[in-house]
């Protein structure tokens, strides 16, 4: 999820031509609205950590608590605080500092899904 057309473009090319099955968002209501009508569909989810609408961290622990298996990635130009989502949801949040690298989105995603098969197991 993001608000910058050319950025979440970028992300779910980059993240499908690694193999990853991705759905975009643009919005804090769309997001929303999709882990309401599916919350058992999505791995990772990447959320802007600075979009209008439904803050990121309330957005983030609505999806953590409708998916008990979910990791969320948020990605922030800016200082972030993720010590309420940390505590609500250990082990399954991450930051990424904007401006980051395709390859460190990717290698992201690969560890929060791997941490999440470990999980399961």
């Amino acid at each position: 999820m993001d608000d910058e057309p050319a950025l979440l473009k970028m992300m779910s090319v980059y993240l499908q031509r690694r193999g990853f099955a991705v759905t975009t968002s643009s919005s804090t209501d769309e997001a929303s609205a999709m882990i309401d009508a599916q919350p058992l569909m999505y791995s990772v989810a990447v959320l802007d950590a600075t979009m209008a609408g439904l803050s990121m961290e309330d957005l983030a622990l609505k999806m953590l608590q409708a998916n008990p298996s979910l990791r969320v990635l948020a990605a922030s130009g800016y200082p972030v605080d993720m010590s309420r989502l940390e505590v609500a949801a250990p082990g399954r949040v991450g930051f990424l500092h904007k401006p980051f690298t395709p390859e460190m989105l990717a290698d992201s995603v690969r560890r929060m899904i791997a941490a999440q098969k470990e999980t399961e197991i």
